[in-house]
Formats: C-alpha cells, sequence, structure tokens
C-alpha cells in the first residue's frame, strides 16, 4: 500500500491535502466547543493554533494525511478529516479527525467525504480501513453503521480525554471485498 497527499474531489466537496494556508480557513469553524466535546484533544480558542501545528507535523512525518473538507457548491470549507495511523507493511489506515461545522452536519457532506477517503484508500492497496469514535459519540457511531461500516467491538478505558473523562473507543472497520457495497450505500446517500 502507497498512499501519497493529493486532491479528492466530487460533485459534493473537495479535499485539500492540508497546508499551512488552510489555518485561518479552518480556525473559525473549530471554535464550535460541540466539536471537541468528545475528543482526546481540543482546538478550539487558544488549543487551535497546538491541535493544527499537531496535524500539520503529522503530515509532514508521513503518518497521516490531513484534509481541508471543502463544500463544492459555494466552496466554503466545512471541516476536517485524515488519514492517520497509516501502516504500509500491513495494508491498513485509519479515517479519522472528522468533524464539521454545523452547517455541514447531517448534509452530503460526510458521506461524499468518506466515499472519496474509502475510495482512495482501496485504489492505493488498503486492505483494511478503520474507524473508531468515543463511546458517547451516538451520532457518529450511526453515521458509521449507516455507511456500511461493520463494529468491531470496544477498547474500554482507551483513552483520557482533555475533559479528564477516560474514553472507551468503538472500533469499525471497512474491509477491501465490502468497499464496492458499502461504495454504493455512500453514492445513494449522496445522489439524494
Amino acid at each position: 500500500m502507497k498512499i501519497e497527499p493529493s486532491i479528492l474531489e466530487n460533485a459534493v466537496v473537495r479535499l485539500e491535502p492540508l497546508t499551512e494556508d488552510h489555518r485561518e480557513a479552518l480556525r473559525p469553524l473549530a471554535q464550535e466547543a460541540e466539536i471537541w466535546a468528545l475528543t482526546s484533544l481540543r482546538g478550539d480558542g487558544a488549543y487551535f493554533d497546538p491541535w493544527f501545528d499537531m496535524i500539520l507535523s503529522g503530515t509532514r512525518a508521513g503518518t497521516q494525511i490531513s484534509h481541508l473538507v471543502r463544500r463544492r457548491s459555494d466552496d466554503a470549507p466545512v471541516g476536517h478529516s485524515a488519514f492517520l495511523s497509516i501502516v504500509p507493511e500491513h495494508a491498513r489506515l485509519e479515517i479519522g479527525w472528522t468533524w464539521y461545522g454545523a452547517t455541514a452536519r447531517g448534509t452530503a457532506v460526510n458521506p461524499a467525504a468518506k466515499h472519496l477517503l474509502l475510495g482512495r484508500a482501496f485504489a492505493c492497496g488498503a486492505e483494511r480501513v478503520e474507524l473508531k469514535t468515543h463511546h458517547r459519540n451516538l451520532r457518529s457511531q450511526a453515521a458509521m453503521r449507516k455507511m456500511g461500516a461493520t463494529q468491531e467491538g470496544t477498547l474500554r478505558r482507551h483513552l483520557k480525554c482533555w475533559t479528564g473523562e477516560w474514553r472507551d473507543t468503538v472500533w469499525f472497520s471497512v474491509l477491501k471485498e465490502e468497499w464496492p457495497g458499502v461504495a454504493a450505500g455512500l453514492e445513494a446517500r449522496i445522489a439524494v
């Protein structure tokens, strides 16, 4: 598996590999406290620049590929998503650090972005794509189930969140042979 940063786009979204030029586009979106309520790290207010710097350093180190998510209908920046935990020798990676501003939540943006990210991962040789979330993030879990990902289990007391709370991490995955069915489901949701 070999995956490199590249622009990904369809009729709904454009995913641009994150650069320093995207800092100010994401800053106002990241100020919504709801985005960070169930995350291990915080990225609003005074925490935004350290979060953004961490994301950029992971991209530079090759351990992740972050993307600014832009809505095509108005060219507005609406959020962030990344390839994380890239392990070429085992042909697997994670899609995570996904968050959207309020105007994009519950729209075709997330299914369209997931379609692009999953498609790119499998086209680059992935055998497995992982997704994970906080045990209390029921909206995220519902979205993963709705797209056809398989819930694999829960790692108890897996991460300590910035709030001091312990997070149980709920794991999902999509395997290469499951991708055609997942793709069809996502395409149907995007077409609505």
